[in-house]
């Protein structure tokens, strides 16, 4: 074995003293795969990002685990998109993906590739914004609170139950990755914990983004809940994915209807009364 990739090997295995753009745990793989690093489960990555190791990728390698089987390829057209499309598809929206309170519908989430990505930016907006710049000075009731907004924009549907249950777990790790990073210390527990699995387990769903419904016998209609952010409270209200696409027509008086223009105005089927951003999780019926 060179010197150089053992150099690379133990770089991975010591601990980052600071958290950096893309806080992962880092398994190292045999030499013959060592272009590879596996992050979690059906998803792999070149090592470049942390150890400056930068081999030859390794396609055959990367490809196999765009798939989880040639079977769910057949059936349902299942291909992951690979780590160097999500990023060139997100830097073209780049500026919102750096907003906290920006929402994302991904409506063929998979395993969570796109929506990973999206909460790794907007984490790093808040480290960088706050325990960046302030240090032990930062608030950290602000911080918990754009973290619970930051998850709270992000929304995912698959028609695979496994990649669903994946994707949240996925979402979940990387939060508490960055939680000791962001507060300097201290780990994700408690009202905050419950609220970020919550809110995971009310935007990320199982169902079929084409009939807008779960994909089973019961066909029952997809809710997403819309939280709204004032100050530190947040109200909860309730829409079924057909409302939001397919509005029906206000009827009665508007302020744009000078526009000349039809008024589409979605309808919660459900409110909530307003409470603070870390027990949102007493809502769960």
């Amino acid at each position: 074995m060179s010197n150089r990739v053992r150099s690379a090997r133990l770089r991975m295995s010591r601990k980052e003293s600071a958290w950096k753009p893309l806080p992962y745990t880092y398994q190292v793989m045999a030499s013959s795969q060592i272009s590879v690093v596996y992050l979690y489960p059906g998803t792999s990555y070149p090592v470049t990002h942390s150890t400056g190791f930068q081999p030859e990728p390794n396609e055959s390698v990367l490809m196999a685990q765009q798939i989880k089987s040639k079977k769910r390829v057949t059936e349902h057209g299942e291909v992951f998109t690979a780590e160097r499309e999500v990023n060139a598809m997100l830097d073209l929206v780049k500026q919102e993906t750096e907003r906290i309170d920006s929402r994302f519908l991904e409506p063929a989430c998979g395993n969570g590739n796109f929506l990973v990505e999206i909460l790794r930016r907007k984490l790093m907006v808040i480290w960088s914004i706050n325990t960046k710049q302030y240090g032990r000075k930062a608030d950290h009731n602000k911080i918990n609170c754009e973290l619970v907004q930051a998850v709270c924009s992000i929304y995912g549907i698959d028609i695979m139950q496994d990649n669903v249950e994946e994707c949240r777990l996925r979402l979940l790790e990387i939060i508490s990755e960055w939680y000791p990073h962001a507060h300097l210390g201290g780990r994700l527990d408690g009202d905050l914990l419950e609220t970020v699995r919550f809110v995971l387990k009310r935007n990320v769903l199982w169902g079929d983004a084409l009939t807008l419904c779960t994909p089973d016998e019961r066909k029952e209609p997809i809710i997403f809940s819309e939280w709204g952010f004032i100050g530190q409270s947040v109200k909860r209200r309730d829409f079924t994915l057909d409302m939001l696409l397919r509005p029906r027509k206000f009827e009665g008086p508007s302020l744009f209807d000078s526009l000349g223009d039809d008024v589409f105005i979605p309808e919660p089927c459900a409110e909530y009364p307003m409470l603070n951003y870390d027990k949102l999780y007493t809502q769960d019926y």
